[in-house]
């Protein structure tokens, strides 16, 4: 006689019966979660988290400003930075009135082509033994460069004039300094400048060659004029 096949919840097809739970036993707790996990979800260690990465953040992008910022290379000194240094004896005087510091045909030309700016000073340099030299420099800033391509031709003519030098119009008063007008003469034109340049020898020492490398030397001391120098 065959018996009654039961089946039970779980079984399997040939009849077998999954244990039945045992009685009074609690069910297994689910595992404690990971030491990581508990870390990453703490508050404290989040905050701490986006500081860390605001300071790396703002370091990274100080070094690529540092890096991209070009170096600001100092200007050399222009009394010092040729082949003769030089020392200021008076100046720098400034006016926007070139025609009243003019003299000659100059001063004609400036009543007719107003500039914006002129400014004039005097140095003194010793280029070797017995040989002092004075010398003016001046710095004239036309409205464009055409009209100051202008005055440097007038400038280079002979006997159009010039602009007085500090010891010529009495501003500066030196012990027997030489009339610069009457020794060597030198100019330049950059942009809207001009820079004009006289210069002779104290003591009535002469040396023509030697007086012209101080005038054409003299040229960069226009520098030390402009504005904000």
């Amino acid at each position: 006689m065959v018996g009654a096949n039961f089946s039970y919840p779980g079984g399997d097809a040939a009849g077998d019966t999954a244990p039945l739970p045992r009685v009074g036993q609690r069910p297994a707790a689910p595992p404690p979660p990971s030491r990581s996990r508990a870390l990453f979800g703490n508050p404290l260690f989040k905050g701490v988290g986006l500081v860390l990465v605001a300071v790396v953040s703002g370091l990274v992008w100080w070094l690529i400003r540092y890096e991209s910022e070009p170096e600001v290379q100092a200007q050399p000194d222009p009394l010092v930075s040729g082949e003769f240094k030089y020392e200021r004896v008076a100046g720098p005087v400034t006016s926007t009135d070139c025609a009243g510091n003019s003299y000659g045909e100059i001063e004609r030309w400036f009543a007719a082509h107003p500039c914006q700016r002129v400014v004039r000073a005097l140095y003194v340099t010793n280029a070797g033994e017995g040989a002092r030299a004075l010398v003016s420099v001046v710095l004239v800033t036309m409205p464009d460069p055409e009209l100051a391509a202008q005055l440097k031709a007038v400038t280079d003519t002979d006997d159009t004039g010039n602009i007085n030098d500090l010891v010529r119009d009495g501003t500066a008063k030196l012990p027997k300094a030489p009339e610069v007008a009457k020794g060597n003469y030198e100019s330049k034109a950059s942009g809207a400048d001009v820079t004009i340049v006289e210069g002779d020898f104290y003591d009535k020492h002469k040396d023509d060659p030697l007086l012209k490398r101080v005038t054409t030397d003299a040229l960069r001391l226009s520098e030390a004029l402009r504005p904000g120098t």
